[in-house]
């Protein structure tokens, strides 16, 4: 599949995602892949590691490259850090980035201690090209997933523990009714019974992407 300046993703492995919209290269939660170019934009959803590989960030940060994370992971970055809380937007030249909750309420480290409670991170829309895009960032599935708006391709957890498992993303995805969406942060579940359930209860494509694998939007 031949990329050109459209708009295409590459999976990086786990919640890691590099994107090219409106020419730009956006990096979401770098951990895992390889890094060889360099960020117009990087987002992060929360401060854990495996979300915020600080040694990753330096690697792809360049002079005039925007970093959007929460506050706590400001200190960790050590750069010039723009912080959004769910609901509000920013632009980025012809991008558009939007924080939108993201949050458990059903899985808990400890009694009373969710493993990413609500105002520790978010998830993010970025629109470009015409294009909408939803990283939900390590969630359950929350009510607030059912006012997103319109999105042409969500990027959603599945591998349960930390995040919703798979018969909740199929949940989520059929509420938020994207045209596309591609499961991350799988924790090796199987993925075929989740494209299975998904695409004949809708007519939502499902991609599943390995690491390393792009996908391009028309």
């Amino acid at each position: 599949m031949g990329v050109n300046m459209d708009f295409y993703l590459k999976y990086l492995g786990h919640a890691s995602f590099m994107m090219n919209m409106d020419g730009k290269k956006i990096y979401i939660d770098p951990f895992e892949g390889e890094y060889t170019e360099k960020a117009d934009l990087i987002l992060i959803t929360h401060s854990h590691h495996d979300h915020c590989d600080v040694s990753k960030i330096t690697i792809i940060c360049k002079d005039d490259t925007t970093i959007i994370a929460p506050a706590d992971c400001a200190s960790n970055i050590g750069e010039d850090v723009k912080t959004l809380k769910p609901g509000e937007k920013t632009m980025v030249e012809n991008v558009t980035v939007k924080a939108v909750e993201a949050y458990n309420f059903k899985r808990f480290r400890a009694p009373g201690t969710p493993y990413h409670p609500m105002d520790l991170g978010v998830g993010y829309i970025i629109t470009a090209e015409g294009k909408t895009v939803y990283h939900a960032g390590d969630t359950d599935f929350i009510p607030e997933m059912n006012q997103l708006g319109k999105i042409d391709l969500a990027l959603l957890p599945s591998g349960g523990t930390f995040t919703m498992d798979l018969s909740e993303a199929v949940e989520a995805v059929l509420a938020i009714k994207p045209s596309i969406v591609i499961p991350m942060h799988t924790r090796e579940t199987d993925l075929t019974e989740f494209k299975k359930e998904v695409e004949a209860k809708s007519q939502i494509k499902v991609v599943l992407l390995k690491p390393g694998q792009q996908f391009k939007i028309q």
